[in-house]
């Protein structure tokens, strides 16, 4: 099974270069495109919550069926709630890290003191995203059926798409702040590192410890749902009265392709 965590590796790998592709935006731009960003995160948005539904609860209620001593509305309902409630938790840390960035400091180092948080903050983000993409692949161990892989390749290119502006959001606050150029898009790049670790030890916790798939599944499923609600879609709806619709289009359009390849290939 170790081919599994390597594909788990190698796509969180690729999320992780959506974050250093964001954070480059440094080098060519001042500020990136407002309307670009809200429909790339639009996109993703729907993706992750067509993915959340066909790719990772739908398995884990009929993998539950099948081999759950526990009644499968349970599994997918505890699992659910029990991913939201990691990814609000997640939240909270950063919330409070954010807290530290605004809160004057009188001490030298300030300035290093607001970076770090800025950066911690985006790097907590990105740790339950990591598991969702490794649970994804992990799953392939049941059969790596055609659907099943499209269905976790989806779930790598949504979170991928949400993450370039998660790294234009590290880079670009940290040239305002004086840095330069290269150390500005080093520093954001590596705020998706963790991506890549928190993948390969959800992977191989599907892959070695079967039981807990069905949990698994719903776990991430209920992570994705709250970073595409409670972050993605409000944060793309910020300009909606310059550009009606624009951010709205972009949801549509990603659950819509989500809908179509699971339906197409299933």
């Amino acid at each position: 099974m170790n081919h599994i965590v390597c594909l788990a590796l190698l796509a969180t790998l690729g999320t992780w270069s959506v974050t250093a592709l964001g954070a480059a935006a440094v080098i060519f731009f001042k500020s990136p495109d407002t309307r670009l960003l809200n429909l790339m995160l639009g996109f993703a948005s729907g993706v992750m919550i067509a993915a959340s539904f066909w790719s990772l609860l739908l398995p884990a209620i009929e993998r539950a069926q099948a081999y759950s001593a526990t009644p499968a509305y349970l599994v997918a309902t505890g699992g659910f709630l029990a991913g939201a409630l990691f990814m609000w938790a997640t939240d909270k840390i950063v919330s409070y890290a954010r807290a530290r960035t605004l809160r004057p400091i009188a001490k030298p180092n300030e300035r290093f003191n607001r970076i770090v948080m800025l950066v911690l903050s985006i790097t907590l983000h990105n740790i339950p995203e990591g598991l969702a993409v490794g649970v994804a692949f992990g799953t392939l161990k049941a059969g790596s059926s055609m659907d099943s892989l499209m269905g976790a390749v989806t779930i790598a290119v949504g979170i991928g798409l949400q993450n370039f502006p998660e790294g234009a959001a590290v880079s670009l606050p940290l040239r305002r702040e004086g840095f330069s150029r290269k150390k500005s898009f080093l520093v954001g790049q590596a705020s998706g590192i963790v991506e890549p670790i928190a993948g390969v030890i959800g992977a191989m916790l599907v892959v070695y410890v079967e039981t807990i798939l069905p949990y698994a599944l719903s776990f991430a499923a209920g992570a994705m749902i709250l970073v595409a609600v409670h972050e993605l879609i409000p944060e793309c709806q910020q300009n909606k009265d310059a550009h009606p619709y624009f951010a709205t289009m972009g949801i549509v359009a990603g659950f819509a392709v989500m809908m179509l390849l699971d339906v197409m290939l299933g």
